[in-house]
């Protein structure tokens, strides 16, 4: 029974762990694309490395989410539909919205949900790539709307 509370105790925690304090919130920029996104600085703690172009990865300390903010040239001028069509997504996307201006894609994998949203301007693409636990969706869904919709690019 111990084990059992604790189980349930340790996953209420996890699930909550994203709404539990108040979201510091900041802005990141990559000054060489012009790319700005209001970044949940007290939830992504930990740099994780560097995307292709430019830009950075975060993750939660424990590990159980991860941001990507990166800008790369859109050197074959594609469209947002273009560039997402030769990336080859899975069949199965959940959500999917595509613009002259942006696409914004969502599915899950596994156990995780996983959310792009790229905005295309002046030769470059600003993208946004968010990983996290399918079992934490609902407490996700503000914060992944913030960072959609405050993407920027010159």
């Amino acid at each position: 029974m111990k084990l059992v509370s604790a189980l349930v105790l340790g996953l209420v925690a996890s699930t909550s762990a994203v709404s539990a304090q108040p979201v510091r919130w900041t802005s990141y920029s990559i000054p060489q694309t012009g790319t700005s996104v209001d970044f949940p600085a007290s939830i992504f703690t930990e740099e994780a490395g560097r995307p292709n172009g430019y830009g950075q990865r975060f993750r939660t300390a424990d590990g159980r989410a991860d941001l990507t903010i990166q800008a790369v040239a859109n050197v074959s001028n594609d469209s947002p539909a273009a560039f997402l069509a030769k990336k080859h997504p899975p069949a199965h996307i959940q959500y999917k919205r595509t613009t002259p201006r942006f696409f914004a894609v969502s599915s899950d994998k596994g156990e995780k949900v996983w959310y792009n949203r790229c905005n295309f301007s002046n030769g470059w693409i600003h993208c946004v790539l968010i990983n996290y636990p399918a079992s934490e969706e609902r407490e996700w869904d503000d914060i992944v709307t913030r960072i959609s919709l405050s993407l920027r690019g010159r």
